[in-house]
């Protein structure tokens, strides 16, 4: 159990202005619903403001306009959600093993460990394989051969970073494998989610840039390039030598069709299709949004009656010019 700390060190930590008692001592965290004494919880949004009345947290976390007459104490930020994640990792600090490499990882030939490197039971490291100091690896991640992890990542289990990327040349009526001989390639302070997927390339390197996180069941297909600082929700797809731009955000089950490019700075939201190369900035959007069968049903007949409707529409258009234009003569 932590010993807690502080609201002041709290404020310290995460570069906030204290209002209140700078003594108030914390030990934990918890849901606006459900802080109590000794908890610290935290509100961003006008939606929850209602909840400042009812609270029984020792203190919360509140932007400026929220915190402006509020009696209680708290810390003020204007970024409320990022001070509340740097309160959890100092009330919550996450215990690393005592055990740096556990004895049943399996590690071949070549293999380069930096310092302070935690790798969990059962992982497997392939040869030549090259980890950056206090990279943690949970237990059963596998390495392919020669894939290489920069410094202080994080790679949750099931992980599988170094397969064979999706290449088969069509031979008559079958298919003939193409070695996939490139590598993956981490940058420093990368999260891989669990049971995500990475492709070695065909040829060259799949590179996933500095500060990258990847959530759980991801499929990142050969060549592919991910931009520093971008991040990618649970159940996406990227198709084989896309081009990912930096501090990109890609919602939860979205689909990148491949060799495509996406500039910086991309939002992509849930459920997209990605067909065509995205050039500019902006937040895109592809996938419908849920309603009624019986609504949905009728919308996609109508969809699929739009060809024909536009080209009666744009025959119409046609035969109205001629009136008009015989009725000007």
């Amino acid at each position: 159990m932590t010993q807690g700390c502080t609201l002041q060190e709290l404020a310290d930590f995460t570069g906030s202005a204290l209002q209140g008692n700078a003594s108030v001592r914390l030990v934990s965290v918890a849901s606006i619903e459900k802080a109590g004494a000794g908890e610290i919880s935290y509100i961003r949004d006008a939606k929850y403001r209602h909840y400042l009345e009812d609270s029984n947290a020792s203190a919360l976390i509140l932007p400026p306009d929220m915190a402006q007459g509020y009696a209680g104490d708290c810390l003020v930020n204007p970024n409320p959600y990022l001070a509340y994640a740097k309160a959890v990792t100092l009330l919550h600090p996450v215990p690393r093993p005592a055990v740096a490499i556990h004895p049943s990882v399996v590690l071949e030939d070549g293999v380069v460990l930096g310092e302070g490197v935690v790798i969990e039971a059962g992982c497997v490291i392939g040869r030549d394989c090259q980890i950056g100091a206090y990279s943690w690896l949970h237990a059963n991640v596998t390495l392919y051969a020669d894939t290489h992890i920069g410094k202080r990542c994080i790679i949750h289990s099931g992980a599988v970073l170094g397969a064979d990327g999706f290449g088969f040349a069509p031979d008559r009526k079958t298919w003939f494998k193409i070695p996939q001989v490139g590598n993956v390639v981490l940058g420093d302070d990368v999260e891989i989610g669990a049971n995500t997927t990475i492709d070695r390339a065909a040829l060259g390197s799949t590179l996933i840039g500095n500060g990258v996180k990847l959530d759980n069941l991801i499929q990142i297909g050969h060549n592919t390039q991910i931009g520093d600082y971008t991040a990618m929700a649970a159940c996406t797809a990227v198709a084989g030598s896309v081009q990912i731009g930096k501090h990109c955000q890609i919602a939860g089950m979205c689909a990148i069709a491949g060799h495509l490019s996406i500039a910086d700075n991309v939002v992509v939201t849930g459920t997209s299709m990605v067909s065509h190369s995205i050039t500019k900035p902006g937040v895109y959007s592809s996938g419908t949004t849920i309603e009624e069968n019986a609504v949905w049903r009728k919308n996609a007949v109508r969809f699929n009656q739009l060809d024909t409707l536009a080209r009666r529409l744009q025959a119409l258009e046609k035969q109205l010019a001629a009136l008009q234009e015989k009725g000007s003569s």
